[in-house]
């Protein structure tokens, strides 16, 4: 059985805190909206496609709780559209809450227009649109793990394969399964493959603290290296490939991911290994054109002077700590994996177009 992000049943939302990790497992209580927020803020949920589920999840559960119900449809309709406002300034670099925020409040805008839609209805409408996120995460999921395993496969020479990806992106990151991490799942339920090297993912350690847990939880073989060694790995352990998640990827395939990603892209090019991003089809914003218009979120300093409240930095010392980096495109050398398949960086533009209109 698979490590759960977070846990719901109608009324009720708890999130797996994940900054408790490895030493404990605890799930916490999501009451509503402000709760939502926090969590996804300090970073208890983390991942793109987690912090949106669970920001829509959290307005299910307090309109479930009568929220918003006291001055009729229009009310409850203002009071949808600020929650999801609200939501999405959590942590701006991740797209998914925005494009989820955007896609819930035009559903609710359509559905409040129509005369025959009480208040009732247009909450139970809303609730079920955030749980069917749930279904659609997991089912995306597999497909890009499947997709990505037979495209890595095929171009990989060897019979078993040895990946290299940084932070989190399995179950504890989505509903389910994971991107980058369900490639990786995947080619291990094939039998292909060799071996798994996670980074520690400074300065907030996710590789060491989850995707080092997943595996183990998993008996999956991996070893986790510093963030440092990822050179001297690909010279020295035969890594076939790169694979990691992606935050925001934009109309060029420029992909906003965990600081740490670029200096990857750039060692995988000159050793030849290929490069590797997986995500959904709701992490790519083709509204921005290239990967310099991406909003990167800078996190407080004590995540880069502390340890454990422990102040391990010289007093005085500035800080920089974005979350995130920008990953070229040219550098994403193996593809860009969708639960719609594996596309070229250039391809992935009219591939995404293309699915929209059915085609």
């Amino acid at each position: 059985m698979s490590l759960e992000s977070l846990r719901y049943r109608r009324g009720s939302l708890r999130v797996l805190n994940q900054l408790l990790l490895p030493q404990r497992s605890c799930y916490e209580q999501i009451g509503g909206v402000r709760q939502g927020w926090e969590a996804i803020r300090a970073m208890q949920v983390r991942g793109a496609p987690a912090i949106a589920i669970v920001g829509c999840l959290s307005l299910a559960v307090e309109l479930h709780g009568g929220a918003g119900m006291g001055q009729g449809k229009a009310g409850l309709e203002t009071f949808i559209h600020d929650s999801l406002r609200y939501l999405v300034t959590a942590r701006p670099t991740a797209v998914n809450m925005a494009r989820a925020a955007e896609e819930l409040g035009a559903f609710t805008s359509q559905e409040a227009q129509r005369e025959e839609v009480t208040a009732e209805s247009l909450r139970e409408s809303v609730i079920q649109w955030a749980e069917a996120m749930l279904e659609k995460d997991l089912r995306d999921n597999r497909s890009i793990g499947e997709h990505g395993a037979r495209h890595l496969l095929q171009a990989s020479p060897q019979d078993k394969v040895t990946v290299l990806t940084h932070c989190n992106t399995g179950s504890l990151a989505t509903a389910g399964y994971g991107t980058a991490l369900g490639v990786i799942r995947s080619l291990h339920a094939l039998g292909r493959l060799a071996h798994v090297y996670c980074t520690e993912t400074r300065p907030y350690n996710q590789g060491a603290r989850l995707t080092a847990y997943e595996l183990v939880y998993e008996h999956i073989p991996a070893t986790l290296i510093a963030d440092s060694m990822v050179s001297v790995a690909m010279k020295e352990k035969g890594v076939s490939a790169v694979v990691v998640g992606a935050d925001r990827v934009v109309a060029n395939g420029d992909t906003a991911n965990k600081v740490g990603t670029y200096q990857l892209a750039i060692a995988a090019k000159y050793h030849g290994i290929p490069f590797y991003v997986a995500a959904p089809s709701t992490s790519c914003d083709l509204s921005l054109a290239e990967g310099a218009e991406i909003v990167i979120e800078e996190r407080p300093s004590q995540e880069l002077t502390d340890i454990n409240g422990v102040r391990i930095a010289a007093p005085g010392i500035g800080v920089w700590n974005p979350a995130f980096d920008v990953t070229p495109h040219e550098l994403i050398t193996g593809g860009i994996i969708t639960e719609l398949g594996v596309f070229r960086p250039e391809e992935l533009r009219e591939a995404l177009t293309r699915a929209v209109k059915g085609v």
